[in-house]
């Protein structure tokens, strides 16, 4: 017997209630941009470094290289595409590097939360102390923002039992966590649903360049492939691309040389597809008559 979670049924994409995304559109196209602060010297982001290097001045410079340099030239280049993006931002960065908050507010992207840093993971800690977590990130974001954010993507992907009750109760509408699907499902919390808006485990520039040994050029071909063959199939439903990027890693001048050939090529379709944020997605997906979205 396979064991199993009461968050959402099984529901194959073919036998679905149809719908479209604003204008008729198909397929809906965000980017997300990861905004990560790390401690110096330690902390769960020393995982991804060489061997025996993870609490070197090297490692963590590099990583840094993400905020000072690296987020720059993306915004700058997805900006220039006419692109909008999203940015998962550790809350450290109002603190740290708070240019890059005023940056997206500036440019109307949306923000979404990622915790305070991404040292630290919510996977291992008790109710107490995630809730805390969860309601520190928030007032740290509202603060700065003038309003609490939608929308929550957890430090390294990682949960607990209860982070998506405990997300609801905080007043979040939707979560990036969880990666079963290309289209919204909504997911089930003690408190209501909560939607879960379809996020790249796979077209993510860390997992594919770092773990996967992807260089940068097949990682653009990557880009161009999933896109193509999405929009391809978003005649049949209407599905959501999502691009996850990190700053330190593709932000770095050989990489983004070949993700901007991949950003042109979305920017070139502009026309056939919705360029749009999360919370856009999250918000049509709420218009939608019950029934239509898993779960609902």
């Amino acid at each position: 017997m396979v064991e199993g979670h009461d968050r959402y049924p099984y529901s194959a994409i073919t036998k679905r209630p149809d719908y479209s995304w604003p204008g008729g559109k198909r397929l809906a196209v965000y980017i997300a941009i990861n905004v990560e602060l790390f401690n110096f010297g330690g902390g769960k982001g020393s995982l991804i470094a060489p061997p025996g290097q993870g609490d070197t001045p090297s490692v963590y410079s590099w990583r840094d290289y993400g905020n000072r340099v690296g987020f720059w030239r993306l915004l700058e280049t997805c900006e220039r595409l006419g692109l909008p993006v999203e940015g998962q931002l550790n809350a450290a960065a109002y603190e740290r590097c708070p240019d890059i908050p005023d940056a997206l507010r500036a440019g109307g992207h949306e923000i979404v939360a990622h915790g305070i840093t991404n040292s630290d993971s919510q996977g291992d800690l008790n109710e107490a102390d995630e809730a805390a977590l969860i309601r520190e990130t928030t007032e740290i974001i509202a603060r700065h923002e003038g309003a609490p954010p939608a929308g929550w993507m957890s430090p390294w992907l990682a949960e607990t039992g209860v982070t998506l009750d405990l997300l609801k109760e905080a007043g979040y509408r939707y979560v990036l966590d969880w990666h079963h699907d290309d289209q919204p499902v909504w997911l089930t919390t003690r408190a209501g649903p909560i939607l879960a808006v379809p996020y790249p485990i796979e077209l993510n520039d860390n997992r594919a360049i770092i773990y996967h040994k992807a260089t940068a050029a097949q990682f653009a071909d990557m880009v161009i492939d999933n896109f193509d063959e999405m929009l391809e199939q978003s005649a049949g439903q209407p599905l959501v691309f999502g691009l996850s990027l990190h700053t330190f890693v593709i932000g770095q001048p050989f990489r983004l040389r070949q993700l901007r050939r991949a950003l042109e090529h979305i920017a070139a379709q502009r026309d056939g597809i919705w360029l749009t944020t999360p919370g856009a997605i999250c918000a049509h997906v709420e218009g939608l008559p019950r029934g239509t979205v898993p779960g609902s």
